[in-house]
């Protein structure tokens, strides 16, 4: 029988990469794999995610999350918080493929632009009212008022956004299958980056004054 040709086997090799890097986090390859601290030297390795804490002092409250009992203050310029449930908050995801986090909006309160380009997000509308979009490669805005009860699935690197269009506060859980999301805040990012982003590139890149750049830049820089 003949063998395959190089470019054959090459393009297959090429294929399953894209597919496996087209998924969430990797499978797990054991029962469960709680992240150790920061510096353990009985920490084993994990494949994936971080190492393990060693399985003999793994107890119930390695599985146990507390931190979304209560929201942080919305008492901030953008009217939101956002209290992480990750893997780096909550060590027993660890190789899960899966994390949360809780959101908070003040009445017209706006959890800011952004994505994640590691994960899709759910969002589960637990009280209030909230207005959830994202925007598509294609330019096309999709979105929805999600009231108490409802949910919003947003495709994962997606631009997006939650904004309480209610009387009351909001609040939802968000749902990722990463455990690590990771997030690049639009505004922040753009405006707040260190070193910063030339202020003609943004200018030309929005076709707008430098000095509106500069004001921009002011809002966002760190300290």
């Amino acid at each position: 029988m003949s063998r395959p040709p190089a470019s054959l086997l090459l393009l297959l090799l090429s294929a399953a990469t894209l597919v496996a890097t087209c998924r969430g986090d990797p499978e797990p390859v054991q029962d469960f794999c709680v992240a150790a601290p920061r510096g353990d030297g009985e920490a084993s390795p994990a494949f994936p995610g971080l190492p393990c804490k060693p399985a003999s002092t793994v107890v119930s409250d390695d599985f146990f999350f507390a931190a979304h009992a209560r929201g942080a203050s919305t008492d901030n310029p953008t009217g939101s918080s956002v209290t992480p449930g990750n893997v780096e908050a909550f060590p027993g995801l660890n190789t899960l493929g899966l994390s949360l986090n809780r959101v908070d909006l003040a009445p017209g309160g706006v959890n800011p632009l952004h994505s994640h380009p590691r994960s899709a997000e759910l969002v589960h509308v637990e009280d209030g009212e909230m207005l959830v979009g994202f925007v598509s490669t294609e330019g096309k805005f999709y979105s929805k008022v999600a009231r108490a009860g409802e949910s919003f699935v947003i495709p994962r690197g997606m631009m997006h956004f939650q904004y309480n269009v209610g009387a009351g506060a909001a609040r939802a859980m968000t749902v990722f299958n990463s455990q690590l999301p990771g997030v690049v805040l639009a505004a922040q990012s753009l405006f707040g980056a260190e070193p910063e982003i030339p202020d003609a590139v943004l200018a030309k890149s929005f076709q707008v004054d430098a000095e509106i750049i500069k004001l921009l830049k002011s809002k966002f820089r760190k300290g």
